[in-house]
């Protein structure tokens, strides 16, 4: 009898588009074990979702087309299976964990009847059953109170609970093999540890073979038992997990595993992809080593005045109001938070969801009104500054939002985006020499100029971002807000930019507050760091101080939550 549950062997996709033929997978072939966890991993658009949605069956035809190739499930052909053959197939024995919970589930229904609808769909149990066995599944994903959340709707439940819920569902029939597309990407660290856990225990209690989708190896490092590495619709390395952190072969693979930030050691900047392989796919000489330049140790000193200082802030939003309107109960979203930030020098701002840290960020922008308490910058009490002198002090502090695709208008062109904040501020004689600064701005972000016409849609997400920092330099400002700026991108993609942001903040003496819930990140780039919990900072110190010493318990369950991005093999050698 096969060790081998699932074969793809040959396969082809292309999609028709109004720009020609996208070929998304090219002859690819790899088996998944029976029992085993593979990772799957690369870069958006490397053609890894593609995969697991033709073994699903759900490529739109058109615009997609099979061209070749074969996905044999336990010996029979998926491709060949008829739509119905496949609905029973989809849910019951092959099962899946989307990315983005949130859009795969119900609004209008309990998260209780969605589970109940896969049961009674592929087990044939009455509504009575289902409910009975939809409770359990909540118990055993690790839903607090069951009971009372079973008739909870999705948008009552946390990001990370709505991803329990999908994995209810998806392991609802015990299927045999389990796709997780990118389950834990926009996940706190500590979730996304739970999460991880919560998958091997599952995997391990119903011999379930796993198909494990990400673009970040650490993750892949905790979890897979093999690694299948893709680049442009090609398997351009795969092997054990083991051997491909020890001794990969492929440069793309190598660039993967070097530009993640390590929690031991700081280089000056953050290896690249493109630092290991040319455009056409060739290997280029790199030593990382060369990278271990400190990074993150610069001494705060006298040429580094205070530029912004918090004192006392307090930002509450009204939960409950009585029958005359009068507020009862308060979310206190930033509670008491005093700090400064120095200029040219970057504070990371860590924690949770909930915490309160984009709250801060946005208040100390005045893009929420404050509480209570004192937002103090360069000598002055901005805290209730209004009219034209707080559009005046717009062009002095700006941000960098997390989704830069939600940033921009997508009817305009980028060049209009990044021209726009010089109009409203005059900045500029006429429309010619704002494009002219416009194009340089693009320069600056590693674009070319020539793409000012373009329109938002028509760029990859780590181009966006270069927008949105480009349109935030627009006003040459001193201080500028970063909003889990770089949490959405790939891994690589992140590198780019968080080097951009050094090389910028280096030519400008540009302050940031960098926000993030991934705390590698923020190492990598913070000079100081406040760690928020329940709304207040719970630790402040330099950087690399707060990783090497940590004081308080909150801080220590964080940092003991990033992935380590080595196998658990290698962990103790």
């Amino acid at each position: 009898m096969s060790d081998t549950l699932l074969k793809v062997e040959n396969l082809s996709i292309e999609f028709k588009t109004e720009g020609g033929t996208v070929k998304a997978l090219k002859n690819i072939s790899f088996e998944i074990p029976k029992g085993k966890t593979v990772g799957l991993v690369g870069e958006s658009g490397s053609g890894k979702s593609v995969s697991s949605l033709a073994v699903m069956g759900l490529i739109p035809m058109p615009p997609g087309k099979v061209t070749s190739g074969k996905i044999l499930y336990n010996g029979e052909d998926l491709l060949t299976k008829s739509d119905a053959e496949m609905r029973k197939i989809r849910g019951n024995q092959i099962s899946m964990i989307f990315q983005e919970p949130m859009t795969s589930l119900n609004p209008v229904f309990t998260v209780g009847d969605q589970i109940c609808e896969t049961l009674m769909l592929h087990q044939n149990m009455t509504k009575k059953e289902a409910m009975a066995e939809a409770l359990e599944l909540l118990d055993q994903v690790g839903i607090p109170d069951p009971a009372g959340r079973i008739l909870s709707y999705p948008h009552e439940m946390s990001g990370g609970q709505r991803q329990r819920v999908m994995i209810a569902m998806a392991i609802a029939c015990k299927p045999d093999l389990l796709i997780a597309d990118e389950p834990t990407t926009a996940l706190d660290v500590t979730i996304q540890k739970q999460i991880l856990e919560l998958l091997a225990s599952l995997q391990k209690k119903y011999g379930m073979s796993v198909l494990f989708i990400t673009h970040d190896l650490a993750v892949i490092a905790d979890i897979a038992d093999e690694v299948i590495v893709m680049y442009r619709g090609d398997i351009v390395e795969k092997g054990d997990t083991v051997k491909i952190f020890t001794e990969a072969k492929h440069p793309y693979t190598k660039g993967l595993l070097a530009c993640r930030p390590a929690l031991d050691r700081n280089p000056e900047r953050l290896p690249t992809v493109d630092d290991f392989m040319t455009e056409d796919g060739k290997e280029k000489p790199f030593d990382v080593s060369g990278l271990k330049v400190a990074k993150g140790f610069r001494p705060i000193t006298d040429d580094n005045p205070v530029i912004m200082e918090v004192k006392n802030l307090k930002k509450y939003f009204p939960l409950k109001k009585n029958f005359w309107g009068k507020v009862k109960k308060h979310v206190k979203a930033v509670d008491d938070v005093s700090l400064q930030v120095r200029q040219g020098r970057t504070l990371g701002l860590v924690g949770e969801s909930g915490c309160g840290k984009t709250t801060l960020g946005r208040t100390v922008l005045r893009l929420l009104e404050a509480t209570d308490g004192q937002i103090i910058y360069k000598g002055q009490d901005i805290t209730n500054m209004k009219g034209s002198e707080l559009r005046d002090l717009r062009r002095n502090i700006q941000i960098i939002f997390q989704d830069p695709y939600a940033s921009l208008n997508p009817r305009m062109t980028v060049g209009a985006a990044i021209m726009e904040p010089l109009v409203i501020h005059g900045v500029g004689k006429d429309k010619a020499e704002r494009k002219k600064m416009a194009g340089d701005l693009m320069d600056k972000v590693g674009l070319n100029r020539s793409m000012l016409n373009r329109y938002p849609h028509e760029f990859s997400g780590g181009q966006r971002q270069r927008i949105c920092i480009a349109r935030a330099l627009a006003v040459k400002p001193d201080f500028i807000v970063c909003d889990e700026s770089v949490s959405a991108l790939d891994v690589s993609v992140q590198a780019q930019i968080l080097n951009l942001l050094l090389d910028l903040q280096e030519e400008f003496n540009l302050t940031y507050i960098f926000i993030s819930h991934d705390l590698a990140v923020v190492k990598f780039i913070s000079d100081e760091l406040a760690v928020m919990n329940s709304g207040q900072v719970v630790e402040f110190a330099d950087a690399v101080g707060i990783y090497e010493n940590p004081k308080m318990d909150y801080t220590k369950k964080l940092l003991s939550a990033i992935p380590k991005g080595k196998p658990k093999a290698l962990l103790n050698t």
